[in-house]
């Protein structure tokens, strides 16, 4: 037993090196990944070390560990729920201004991190599907897990660029001249994959671990992307088939146990030991240091504050004033920076937002009543009133008004959530352009990183840029 541990660390260490230390697809060289692949795709013990190694790269990789290049940071810059302090740092500020360089290197980052994942789910496919050694029931779960993770990736990066590289193999020769594919295209993969996933996957968390994907979080992430479709009859489906397992979820009453590790309110999570440490980044980012708070580099904006009222557990809990430097910052998570004491994992997908996908779905579908039910929820667990009764919403878009109002109060530092709200609701421009005098339509989409295209002349750049 003790021989089979060291040799799945081992197989999980040498599997990370081996891919992550390819910064370019066109890097790697065919026999070097075959033999590396024969070895990992050996057996069901080092097979899932390997999917355990993209779920480590999670907590590691740019647009996905909760640090200051994160998409849940820049995107929150980009967005009205985040400042920049150090208004020096220019690659920053050109978030929260609307206004990214083609060069920016934090753009780049989340680019290229997002398609490191791609390919490591790509390789982790085509490994198990070459394999003789590895179980059915191993094969079908470590397939649903990376086309889960293979879909959320490209969720992102077609909500952030538009139009991106469809890659779904690890044929370097055609990925690196691959064109932009049309977004219906990349949705219509992403919604493939999910489906699989949702009857590959097991209903249960590997040992109670929802840093594993299960069934639901195949359902959860579908149910957003039915709402980003505008399909609202799938948003509406999808968000209650999850919310129905009360076995599994519910809402946390104290809003502070919302965030810790395998919460119930939790449907998927990023552990931090997958980065070698105790505490999550987004804890270490938001919250200012105890002895040199000067470190700080973001605050919550003004906006967002005034949107709470003083009664409102999410201001109370979720939000911290520091004094000394007279901000305002995000306390989802309160431990900022421990060691070997792991009590919160980064929060992906949770409850709370599949009622606010249900909601804004049954809005849509002009079924007011149960949306305001939903709404409802939301507002009881945040110690606040009920919404008036159904007669005094005159309009569907009073109704969405409401709800959009609810997200940003529930979502705040959470993946972009605002960020993609104002776009896909068609809000951003008449909501930014009042502190951003050079917001431009076109700033809804991120421009093609630059590097990235000198090396593939086959990426056009998005207008605007």
């Amino acid at each position: 037993m003790k021989r089979s541990k060291h040799l799945k660390k081992l197989i999980g260490i040498l599997t990370f090196l081996a891919i992550y230390s390819c910064e370019n697809f066109v890097d790697i060289e065919a026999p070097d990944h075959k033999i590396i692949s024969e070895v990992v795709y050996g057996s069901d013990e080092t097979a899932l070390a390997a999917m355990t190694g993209i779920y480590n790269q999670l907590a590691v990789v740019n647009f996905s560990n909760g640090w200051t290049d994160s998409i849940t940071m820049l995107a929150e810059l980009s967005g009205d729920n985040l400042e920049c302090i150090r208004t020096t740092n220019l690659s920053l500020m050109e978030f929260q201004e609307n206004e990214i360089q083609p060069g920016n290197t934090r753009n780049k980052g989340i680019w290229s991190s997002a398609y490191k994942i791609i390919y490591q789910t790509n390789a982790l496919l085509e490994g198990i599907e070459n394999s003789d050694n590895i179980s059915f029931k191993i094969k079908k779960r470590l397939e649903g897990e990376a086309k889960f993770v293979r879909a959320f990736t490209y969720f992102y990066l077609v909500n952030f660029y538009g139009e991106v590289p469809l890659l779904l193999s690890t044929n370097y020769k055609v990925n690196a001249l691959a064109p932009r594919e049309p977004i219906v295209n990349i949705y219509k993969e992403i919604n493939i994959d999910l489906e699989d996933a949702t009857v590959l996957l097991e209903s249960n968390y590997i040992d109670g671990e929802r840093t594993y994907v299960n069934r639901f979080a195949a359902m959860a992430l579908l149910a957003r992307v039915s709402l980003y479709q505008k399909d609202w009859q799938g948003a509406e489906y999808w968000s209650s088939q999850v919310i129905m397992q009360s076995n599994l979820y519910e809402l946390l009453l104290d809003p502070n146990k919302v965030f810790l590790k395998n919460s119930r309110e939790a449907i998927w999570q990023i552990s931090p030991l997958g980065k070698g440490s105790s505490y999550t980044f987004e804890g270490y980012t938001l919250i200012p240091h105890s002895f040199i708070p000067a470190l700080t580099v973001f605050k919550l904006t003004d906006g967002l504050i005034q949107s709470f009222s003083g009664d409102d557990k999410r201001l109370a809990n979720w939000v911290e004033y520091h004094s000394g430097l007279n901000i305002h910052y995000g306390f989802k998570y309160k431990d900022r920076d421990s060691w070997d004491n792991v009590t919160e994992y980064s929060m992906v997908l949770r409850l709370a937002e599949q009622f606010l996908i249900r909601a804004e779905a049954r809005a849509m579908l002009d079924n007011f009543s149960e949306a305001l039910s939903d709404i409802d929820q939301i507002r009881i667990r945040a110690g606040l009133d009920m919404i008036e009764p159904l007669g005094t919403i005159t309009s569907k878009d009073e109704l969405l008004d409401i709800i959009i109002k609810e997200r940003r109060k529930e979502l705040f530092t959470e993946w972009g959530h605002r960020w993609l709200d104002l776009k896909r609701m068609d809000k951003a421009t008449e909501t930014l352009k009042i502190d951003n005098s050079t917001w431009d339509e076109t700033d809804i989409l991120f421009p093609i990183p630059e590097e990235e295209r000198m090396k593939n002349p086959n990426l056009d750049q998005n207008i605007g840029y």
